[in-house]
């Protein structure tokens, strides 16, 4: 964990099909990742490699009145952890 740093406070950054859609911190999530963590390994085993999909701070979708279609491709970056990226099908 140490190379991390502090989850609580990390940069996040999502894009859909290349256009900034958010750049936030881990600080504004409604739920920690400690708290979603917690949540998460009472219904489940949580085993190295898993990904939590924890959502992301406010600003996309219903916000914005712009929802994802397919064929969109949404990155996700978050600061000492990586990159991950999806594209969208029907």
């Amino acid at each position: 964990m140490s190379e991390i740093g502090d989850l609580g406070n990390l940069a996040i950054k999502l894009w859909v099909n290349d256009e900034l859609m958010q750049d936030s911190s881990s600080s504004n999530l409604i739920f920690s990742v400690a708290e979603q963590i917690s949540h998460l390994s009472t219904r489940l085993t949580l085993r190295p490699g898993d990904v939590i999909a924890t959502g992301t701070p406010a600003g996309c979708g219903a916000a914005r009145g712009r929802f994802l279609k397919p064929g969109d491709q949404v990155r996700v970056w978050v600061e000492t952890v990586g990159e991950i990226s999806n594209t969208f099908t029907a």
